[in-house]
């Protein structure tokens, strides 16, 4: 089975990565010229940033055998159809990237998203049945600090969820093998046949939360936890996901959210800035917010339920990164 990673910057890398670690047979596709160049030659240098007893050690290892290309054209040029491609873009990306990964899609390729987020999945049913679309989520920090080297920092557990948004022969084939791989390349991935969405939503809690929180207060999971007001942004944003995603259909506590998956998110992945903290402070790009807190406030006005904290957090950050460039810098 062939796979693309369409979308290889920090998350695509990570995740592809453990799939080539496992024996995949996966090409690479993103307008990173630098990084995809580099990869090709050298190979994709992997490291995995794991805390045991407190302490944080890092396993690396060179892995080779990535095919890479900076479009869909050049690759369906050299690869021919793919079996299975997974978008890892932004969400906000996630429709253009479905039209210009066009080249390489056959009558029966799965389409994946891994991507955080809500409504990924109705951009991946515009295009493709739904009995060939798989949806998921991995929980990993993930970085690419240069071209060809990216970090998977575990958050400890589990470490990816995926199943396909309706059973088919086309779904399971890509989920066992996924599985199959993620296992084999050393990520505790599940394959969550009958409730994937459960688990899109404790992700889109967990990235809601310290993601958002820890953007705008420009400080590290634990630095926030530590501090009561910044606990109290967490909390909010929990109990405010929970309420909405509760009156959709996926029961989740706020309270057994906070004391279990919260507390295990700073357990062991507090030393870290979040994807979107990464994207706000170091590299000053559009984020994921529309997807996050937006889509939960806009689901709560949709339903009726208060969400004043996601509401003014997406307020605060479209404020900030419409004006990077008149930002004070000492």
């Amino acid at each position: 089975m062939k796979f693309a990673m369409y979308g290889s910057g920090a998350a695509g890398s990570v995740f592809a990565s453990y799939l080539r670690k496992g024996g995949a047979d996966i090409i690479l596709i993103d307008r990173y010229e630098a990084h995809m160049k580099k990869v090709a030659e050298e190979g994709m240098t992997f490291t995995i940033h794991l805390q045991e007893g407190g302490e944080y050690r890092d396993i690396t290892e060179v892995l080779q055998g990535f095919r890479t290309y900076t479009s869909a054209e050049a690759a369906a040029e050299a690869e021919g159809k793919v079996d299975v491609i997974i978008y890892m873009t932004k969400a906000t990306q996630l429709e253009a990237a479905i039209q210009d990964s066009m080249p390489v899609i056959g009558d029966t390729t799965v389409a994946v998203s891994l991507i955080n987020g809500l409504g990924n999945d109705d951009n991946l049913f515009k295009v493709f049945p739904k009995e060939r679309c798989v949806v998921g989520s991995g929980v990993l920090g993930t970085a690419l600090p240069a071209p060809a080297h990216c970090v998977s920092t575990p958050a400890g557990g589990v470490q990816m969820n995926f199943g396909g948004a309706v059973r088919s022969e086309y779904t399971d084939a890509a989920c066992a093998e996924m599985l199959k791989c993620y296992r084999e390349g050393g990520c505790d991935a599940y394959w969550r046949v009958d409730d994937i969405y459960k688990f899109i939503w404790k992700k889109v809690c967990v990235n809601a939360t310290v993601n958002t929180v820890c953007a705008v207060l420009r400080l590290k999971i634990a630095e926030v936890e530590a501090d009561p007001w910044g606990q109290m942004l967490f909390h909010g944003v929990i109990r405010e996901t929970c309420a909405v995603a509760t009156a959709r259909g996926i029961p989740m506590d706020a309270d057994e959210f906070i004391a279990h998956d919260h507390a295990d998110i700073v357990t062991n992945i507090g030393d870290y800035y979040p994807s979107m903290c990464q994207d706000m402070l170091f590299n000053h790009r559009q984020t994921e917010i529309d997807v996050l807190n937006g889509k939960i406030a806009e689901y709560g006005r949709e339903l009726g339920i208060p969400t004043p904290t996601c509401d003014i957090l997406t307020k605060v950050v479209h404020a900030i990164q419409d004006n990077y460039d008149k930002q004070y810098l000492k």
